[in-house]
């Protein structure tokens, strides 16, 4: 006999998406439930970096920056282009900066401006080259109590003693370059023993937001259930009502939102939607995403969109698990190579075009995936890499598994990555000519803002740019890594569910990785998707 209980709204999935949309319905009165597959919650949520792209949001109106509406809406219409209906743009650019007050006034969450992060296409009409993304303060995980245990480990957790922000980054890979280096590793332990003088457990970034928000949901008396999977939607009268967790019927007669990520660990459906090669092995999303949401929608009639892409970057295919590769390849002295050992992109470019280029380009003849990012000691002795100090050898296991070669020529180098020699020492000689005029006249690596970013103050005449040629000289294997699909349920401007036929599916809304992404099939700025999710799980606690 199937056990049945029953709560006004059932929100699957405890990321940014799910824990928003319950906040934003328990705040309308509504007896909310979360259900969570995992042990854990956060999901990737509290695995990332927390960047939010959330333009004219009071936090960076007060800060000063000069975002009016009319630019939002002129830079998103750019970059996303037809991909996305207007609607549902003007619907995430309407409801973002409310979802930031929202969470302002009902979570311990307090947010910074990430000053100086550009916007990645400035140079479009409504760019901003300082940057429009927020990240969150400081939260105190004591706040969570017994729950803290529950909360989802970071990808790269920041050293112990430390609280470090997504852009300190920027200056601790200067450390050996830069006096704001040194000047930000004294900074980023202050801040630590400031906090915890005070009785706090300060944590940032990824663990930060999922932190604050499952604190909202404690406040706000919010159960999550562990270890409870979405199994199937339940419907009644033509609407869905509630969701089988196995033996379990949970009704939810307002309707059920589904935020339960995307399906980057899910083969079958990577096989079955997106470009070879493709796997589970090179994605840094949580490893519960399996699709289980949006195959349970599709069951219903969802229409799905932008099951082809992901929120692609260059990953090193490291043996302890794949490392999402973004100040390394920014920084000067480095290019990527196909494997006719040419060089094929804007290296410095936004990640998920680096990817999506790799991919337009690999073909039999000319191998693009994997591409091959090529430096030498010069490089290695002036700039941070992982966690890896400069000047420090890689780990032994690195060298092992094939990830990173090292050679003290390059002919020996072309040879242990299996490309032409006479290829990639024409291509590092080019390079190296675009290093000392300080213009890249093939791919325009440094004309941008965004570019410049990750560079380095110090290098002259181009902060991206340098030559390679002090040996020995390194390749680092580079594959097409992920932090999550962005393709999922096909969802209208309220987050409702819609079919092929553009009718909606009563009862049934969708956010975040589960829904088809409002960025279509590019990227923003830092935090375009946990912006995107956070407001359209707000859309829906609100419409259910």
């Amino acid at each position: 006999m199937p056990v049945i209980t029953e709560y006004q709204v059932v929100v699957v999935g405890s990321g940014a998406a799910g824990m928003t949309a319950a906040l934003a319905a328990a705040k309308r009165g509504l007896r909310t439930l979360v259900i969570e597959k995992a042990a854990t919650f956060g999901g990737s949520t509290a695995r990332s970096g927390a960047g939010i792209w959330i333009p004219n949001n009071e936090v960076i109106l007060a800060a000063g920056v000069p975002d009016t509406p009319a630019k939002a809406a002129a830079y998103l219409a750019r970059v996303v282009g037809a991909d996305v209906p207007a609607a549902r743009q003007q619907a995430f650019l309407a409801n973002g900066p409310a979802m930031i007050s929202f969470v302002l006034r009902n979570s311990p969450l307090r947010f910074r401006w990430m000053e100086g992060y550009s916007d990645y296409y400035p140079s479009l009409e409504g760019g901003m080259p300082n940057g429009r993304s927020i990240e969150p303060a400081p939260f105190d995980a004591n706040i969570l109590g017994a729950q803290l245990p529950r909360l989802n480990p970071a990808y790269i957790p920041a050293p112990d003693g430390t609280v470090v922000f997504t852009t300190d980054y920027k200056w601790l890979n200067l450390i050996a370059r830069h006096p704001k280096g040194l000047e930000t590793a004294a900074a980023i332990v202050s801040r630590y023993l400031e906090l915890a003088a005070h009785g706090q457990r300060p944590v940032t970034m990824g663990q930060a937001l999922a932190g604050g928000l499952r604190a909202g949901l404690i406040a706000a008396d919010v159960p999550v259930w562990h270890e409870t999977p979405l199994t199937e939607l339940y419907v009644e009268n033509g609407r869905v009502a509630g969701v089988w967790s196995g033996d379990t019927l949970i009704k939810a007669p307002r309707g059920v939102i589904v935020g339960s990520g995307g399906f980057e660990h899910n083969e079958r459906m990577r096989k079955e939607f997106q470009r070879e090669p493709v796997g589970v092995a090179w994605t840094m999303g949580a490893a519960s995403n399996t699709g289980d949401g949006i195959e349970a929608g599709a069951r219903l009639g969802a229409a799905l969109d932008l099951m082809e892409d992901a929120w692609w970057g260059p990953a090193i295919p490291l043996p302890e698990e794949p490392y999402f590769c973004l100040a390394e390849r920014t920084l000067p002295g480095n290019i990527f190579v196909n494997g006719l050992g040419r060089r094929f992109v804007n290296e410095a470019a936004p990640y998920s075009d680096v990817v999506h280029v790799m991919y337009d380009l690999n073909t039999p003849t000319a191998p693009h995936i994997p591409a091959w990012m090529i430096t030498d000691q010069n490089y290695r002795n002036r700039y941070l890499f992982k966690d890896v100090a400069p000047m420090l050898e890689f780990p032994a296991a690195w060298y092992a598994s094939g990830a990173v070669h090292k050679a003290w020529s390059i002919d020996e180098l072309a040879r242990k990555i299996g490309v032409p020699a006479a290829n990639l020492h024409a291509t590092i000689r080019r390079f190296n000519s675009f290093a000392w005029s300080g213009k890249d006249l093939d791919f325009k690596r440094g004309d941008s803002q965004y570019d410049r970013y990750f560079a380095d103050p110090v290098q002259w005449p181009s902060d991206c740019l340098a030559p390679i040629d002090i040996p020995p000289y390194y390749a680092f294997k580079i594959v097409p890594g992920d932090l999550g699909t962005k393709g999922g349920m096909r969802t209208d401007a309220r987050a409702r569910v819609l079919r092929a036929d553009g009718s909606v599916i009563p009862g049934l809304y969708a956010a975040g990785n589960a829904s088809g992404a409002v960025m279509g099939h590019s990227y923003a700025g830092a935090g375009a998707t946990l912006g995107p999710a956070m407001t359209f799980g707000y859309v829906a606690g609100r419409e259910v």
